[in-house]
């Protein structure tokens, strides 16, 4: 306090002005719960984590053809976590519209970024790289000390791009 005075001594009420300022600074939690829209399930499922776990089995029996117990190792421990921290609907979303836009001619990457290191997300079509081929790691993705949504980076081509967007709009809806 000496220090301020002293450097500001030559403009009186400065300290008690930036005081009074300070005083009136209002702190806000600006967090709140992720939005994502209701995916539609099919006749026969009861919830997300369900039909999110159907997919993957289905989509591992074509990828892999045999599900060793190494791949189911991996696969019920991704779907575990993917469930304890809310995300199926989530996974189920993103491979929805990637799903659509390839149906729609739309040129899809094969997946990039930590996103690669998820058995489910291969499984289910999500990204094209065997993570368990490659010894990629799902936890860089996603883990139970993680605070925020995982990222899944997904590119499409520059034309086929408004495609998927209106995909997606009329679907889930512009909000």
């Amino acid at each position: 306090p000496e220090e301020m005075e002293e450097l500001f001594s030559g403009y009186p009420g400065a300290l008690e002005n930036t005081l009074e300022i300070a005083d009136k600074v209002e702190f806000y939690k600006l967090e709140r719960d992720i939005v994502l829209p209701v995916f539609p399930l099919p006749e026969g499922f009861e919830n997300e984590n369900d039909y999110l776990e159907h997919l993957t089995y289905e989509g591992a029996k074509k990828k892999y053809g045999e599900i060793t117990p190494e791949i189911k190792e991996r696969l019920d421990y991704e779907l575990g976590v993917i469930r304890q921290m809310g995300f199926s609907g989530y996974f189920l979303i993103v491979q929805d519209f990637i799903n659509a836009a390839r149906k729609l001619g739309v040129i899809v990457g094969p997946g990039r970024g930590s996103a690669a290191g998820s058995a489910v997300a291969y499984a289910i079509g999500i990204t094209n790289v065997d993570p368990i081929k490659y010894k990629l790691l799902f936890e860089r993705f996603l883990n139970p000390e993680r605070v925020t949504m995982p990222d899944i980076d997904v590119d499409f081509d520059d034309e086929g791009r408004e495609k998927v967007l209106e995909y997606v709009v009329n679907k889930y809806g512009a909000d």
